[in-house]
């Protein structure tokens, strides 16, 4: 059993309309989410073996937040993929996670979130800004994760809905 975390990133900002989407940073509410959800995964003991973020700035500044917060102690793994490559992208890097991996954050955007909880769920969920899809997947090792619904949402949690602190 592997426990996989689907964090979209924290809200960016739109004021720099010079800025590429890829270089869009985090906003005040953004800077004050993404700390709060690495603090309430350390209080849940959900403190993450690996993270994978995409490399967009805003989901990379999510991710160093999140990290910091949480207590994680490895390296964070940025990958240019999982900016607009699709569900397909983040199972392929899921995949490509050790298998002493319990527990893995992954962070990136919509809709390709949304669609990779329900592919691996079969339940369509909405993940806001800083929204947290908990899922517990049915395999023993990640390279075992293919486009076949395997796991089961364990729980959902948005800054708004049902707040990080």
């Amino acid at each position: 059993m592997k426990t996989l975390l689907i964090l979209r990133h924290a809200k960016s900002s739109w004021k720099n309309n010079e800025l590429s989407d890829h270089d869009r940073p985090l906003n005040p509410r953004g800077r004050r989410d993404a700390p709060n959800v690495g603090n309430w995964l350390r209080n849940e003991d959900l403190i993450p073996d690996a993270i994978l973020s995409s490399t967009a700035k805003r989901a990379h500044q999510t991710a160093e937040a999140v990290a910091q917060e949480s207590g994680f102690a490895g390296e964070l793994q940025l990958s240019g993929e999982l900016y607009g490559g699709g569900p397909e992208a983040y199972l392929e890097a899921i995949r490509s996670l050790p298998s002493l991996v319990d527990c893995a954050l992954v962070i990136g955007h919509n809709p390709d979130l949304e669609e990779l909880v329900e592919i691996l769920t079969g339940e369509s969920v909405r993940l806001p800004t800083a929204a947290l899809a908990h899922l517990q997947l049915d395999i023993q090792d990640w390279q075992d994760l293919n486009e076949e619904e395997q796991g089961k949402l364990v729980n959902l949690w948005t800054p708004r809905e049902h707040p990080f602190i």
